[in-house]
């Protein structure tokens, strides 16, 4: 994954029948981004059992997708009133697609490096 690439996960279910001009298009319209900047939009599908990543890669769309053959791809965070977005890291994108439920995991509070004051 190359530095600097930011992964949002669409809040609601998706009718992921279109390809990509529908998916580019729900990124331009509903979630207000252009999906021309190299972002991941990661969209599920209405059963739950279904995700399509687009991407674009300075060259095309490209779309990636996987299909649970048991359970469902459960939203690893909290999405808040009103999101139609939520970011998350390559870690929490890995362990997505690999069908796991983080709903219930701690994570470890994240480095901030010191500031110091004049």
């Amino acid at each position: 994954m190359p530095l600097g690439v930011r992964i949002f996960l669409v809040a609601r279910p998706v009718d992921l029948r279109g390809s990509f001009y529908a998916l580019s298009a729900h990124v331009r319209g509903v979630l207000g981004e252009d999906p021309r900047k190299g972002d991941l939009f990661v969209f599920r599908g209405r059963q739950g059992s279904l995700v399509k990543i687009l991407f674009w890669d300075r060259s095309g769309f490209c779309i990636f997708a996987k299909r649970l053959e048991k359970g469902r791809f459960k939203l690893p965070v909290d999405v808040p009133d009103g999101a139609t977005r939520v970011a998350v890291d390559f870690a929490t994108l890995t362990l997505l697609l690999e069908g796991i439920d983080l709903r219930g995991a701690t994570r470890r509070p994240a480095f901030e490096p010191l500031t110091f004051k004049k």
